[in-house]
Formats: structure tokens, sequence, C-alpha cells
């Protein structure tokens, strides 16, 4: 048999499986079997290592197979409440009917656009989302990821600063940051682990300590100082991967006031707080402050498509106007993803999503103290705002193990990636209150398993 043949051969019974509504037992376990075997030999078989620390018995029974309202099934048939949500993807729940309808219905006319013509649902989309944004934010630049969306905004910050402000070629983002991998994320991604072997990264990048203000000010002067003016500050309005980090009350909008003194360029990095998961549509809104930019992805294809976005005002995004190939990317703002996005913003409006993340995040936020009430040994801090919470417990160890039961008991958890000692409560919005007790339970007994 032809190599060509064998792998037809594979192709046709995995299209097969795909086809099905569901799967037999031994569907499901020639599944498991060739997923292990792929991630060993030609994917990355470190994952196979990382996953363990989650999966029941240390074994590698958890093959993801489908998804549907707030949460997972396994390829046996086994059940998981998200509380991940895809590192903050299913803010609309997983496969929300509106959102698949609209991906399906654009597919029965075009999947790609022509890379010459007017796309007309790229300009729709950005004229919906320059109604919801706040402040005078108005130009959109569609990408496919959140890392995509930072590297957007970095050079209309640059392209902006060459044609104002020639001497500015600072950038300062903030201890504990995440802002993607790519090398200009990475730039202003905090974590050492990620940084060194990729070094040197984008120039000109300084990193001040979260929620100080102060220092930031001082950098600001020492750069004008020696003639390295700041082009843009950039930071998350609630840092994720570091740990789930609330801003002093304020912060935020004294940094927008050092920008604006300084004539620098604010960035909002909204990837993972936007689309309503802090409790307001973008987390900006709840000190009332509006940066230059604003970064978008994850939640922003609702679950459904991967589509990011780098909103700016018109001041900023301007530069652009004279060449907008300047930046430009095959497959962001195609119309399957431009569908989703639509789709996803009618619903987060329609279901008034980001109020039920405040209420439901409250609510949340309240039982897991309770519930760690006793477990101050294990437990550092609980902390969050709507439905983005962070569980910090002293140890990385006690971390892992935590995360291991809660596993066990049919929720899907993880860490944050720059402070591997905090896991991340980010479950859909449309998270059930039945759902968030039993969460709260299986928390609880974790908790006091541990202790024994």
């Amino acid at each position: 048999m032809s190599k060509n043949t064998e792998v037809r051969e594979f192709i046709g019974k995995v299209l097969g499986l795909v086809e099905k509504e569901s799967v037999t037992k031994e569907d499901a376990a020639w599944i498991t079997a060739q997923t292990i075997e792929g991630f060993r030999e030609n994917v990355n078989p470190g994952f196979l290592e990382y996953r363990k620390t989650v999966t029941e018995d240390q074994g590698f029974a958890a093959v993801e197979w489908s998804d549907g309202g707030n949460g997972f099934k396994d390829v046996n048939g086994n059940t998981y409440i998200d509380c991940l949500g895809g590192y903050g993807i299913y803010n609309v729940g997983h496969r929300h009917p509106k959102v698949v309808k609209a991906v399906k219905d654009q597919l029965q006319h075009q999947a790609l656009h022509s890379q010459d013509l007017l796309d007309p649902l790229r300009a729709m989309l950005a004229k919906a989302l320059a109604a919801i944004v706040p402040g005078d934010l108005k130009y959109s630049f569609f990408t496919n990821s959140g890392t995509e969306s930072i590297e957007a905004a970095l050079k209309i910050a640059k392209l902006y600063a060459y044609k104002h402000n020639p001497v500015a070629s600072t950038f300062i983002a903030t201890v504990g940051a995440f802002h993607g991998k790519s090398l200009g994320s990475l730039a202003g991604t905090a974590r050492g682990a990620f940084r060194k072997p990729f070094m040197s990264l984008l120039q000109g990048f300084r990193h001040v300590l979260y929620g100080d203000i102060d220092m930031m000010r001082k950098t600001f002067e020492a750069c004008a100082a020696v003639g390295e003016n700041v082009a843009g500050v950039i930071l998350e309005p609630i840092q994720g991967e570091g740990g789930i980090i609330l801003p002093p009350k304020g912060y935020l909008k004294a940094v927008r006031e050092l920008c604006d003194e300084y004539g620098a360029v604010l960035i909002f990095d909204e990837v993972q707080t936007g689309m309503g998961r802090a409790g307001s549509m973008f987390a900006c809104e709840i000190e009332g402050v509006v940066p230059d930019i604003m970064c978008l992805a994850k939640a922003f294809g609702g679950g459904v498509m991967p589509i990011g976005a780098t909103i700016a005002s018109e001041k900023v995004f301007a530069p652009m106007f004279d060449n907008p190939f300047m930046h430009t990317t095959t497959f962001g703002g195609n119309p399957l993803a431009c569908a989703a996005a639509l789709a996803t913003i009618d619903v987060l409006l329609e279901e008034n999503l980001p109020a039920r993340a405040a209420e439901v995040g409250e609510y949340f936020l309240k039982g897991l103290k309770e519930a760690a009430k006793g477990h101050e040994d294990l437990v550092m801090e609980i902390r969050g705002q709507g439905l983005m919470i962070g569980i910090e417990f002293h140890k990385d160890e006690v971390g892992y193990e935590a995360s291991k039961g809660i596993f066990e008991k049919g929720i899907v958890v993880a860490g944050t990636l720059v402070n591997s000692k905090t896991i991340r409560i980010e479950p859909p919005l449309t998270i059930t209150y039945e759902e968030v007790d039993y969460v709260l339970k299986s928390f609880k007994e974790v908790l006091e398993n541990l202790k024994k």
C-alpha cells in the first residue's frame, strides 16, 4: 500500500468520525490512542506531561470531543462544567446557536474574501464595534488572535510616533503582564521563562510595577531626560495571566493623564477582559477611562471562530490612511469570523451578559471566599471582577493538586501563565447558579481533602 493511500485511509476514518453524531466505545478507544500518539510523535510530547496534572489517575483519558451550553464532553461521554472558558473565549457559552447559525449562513455565500474587492462584513462589523466601544475609538483592524491584535497596536502606535513625535521610541509595559508570545508582543509580556530564550526582543520596552503610578511617572521622566521619549503604554485593565490582578482605584485614570501629559499612546489589552468578562462590556469602562487603542480577541468570535480586533481613535489611526498596506493580514477580518463576531455582539447585548457577569461573579466570588474559610494555610487570596476570578494558593504544588481534585469532580480549571500559584475561574457568562453552587461545593470538598 502506498503512503498516499495510507494517508487517505487515515483521513477518511477521521472525517467519518467527525461526521458521526456520536461515537462508539471502540471509536473512543481509537480516538484516544491516536490522540496520544499524535501528540507524542507529531505535536509536542510536553503537552502529555502537562495534561497529566489535571487528568484523573494520572492518565490521558480526557480527550475532548464536543461541547455545548456551559461545558465540554470528552470522547468517552463524560461531561465537564467549564470554569476555564478556553482561557476566556466562551463568554456567550459553547456553540451558541445564534453564532453557529451566522457562520453557517455566511458559509453559503463565501468563506474567505478576495483580498482585492471590498468585503462587506468587515465594514459592517467595524461599524457595529465602533458603536459599542467607549469614547472616540473608531477605526478597526481585524486580526486572527490576541497576539496579532497587540502586534497591530504596537505598529499603529509606532507609526503615530513616527509622524508626530519621532524621538519617541520607548514602550512602557508592566510586571506581571501577558500580551502574547510573538517577538513583538513578547517584548511586552513579563514572564522571564517565556522571554529569555528569545532575546533580544523588540527594542525599547521598559517594565514597571503594575499599579505603581509613581514608578511609571519616574520612568516617563527618565526617558524624556535621556531623549528616549515614551511612544506608548500598554497594559491590561485587569491582569489576567498575571494572576487576576486588579489595579488600585484611580490607577487607570492616572495612567491616562500621564499619557496625555507626555503625548504617549495608551493601549489597553482587553483580549481577556473584553466582551463582558469583567462585568462591563469592556473593563476600562468600569473606571470610565478611554484608551487610544484597544485590543480584542478571545471571546470576540463567540467561541466559534478565531478573530481579534485593534480599535483606535481617528487621531492615532490616521497615519494608516496614507497607505493601508502598511500593516495587513491575509485571513484577518474574513467573512466567517466577522459573521461570528457580529452575532456575538448581538448575543451579549440581547442577553445582557456583561451585567449578568457582574451579578453572578459577585455571587461566585463571595461563595469561593466562604468555602475557603478555615483553609487560610492553603489559600492565600481569592480576588476578581465579574466572572474573572483568581484563587491564589501559597504554593504552586497546592494549586496543581487543587486543579486535579477539581477536575476529578467534572470541572475544568487551569492556572495562569505568569503566576502559576493562581487558578483562574473564567466560566461562560451564561453559567447557571446551579452550576456555580456545584463548583463551590466541589471546591470546599477539595480543600478539605487537601488538608487531610
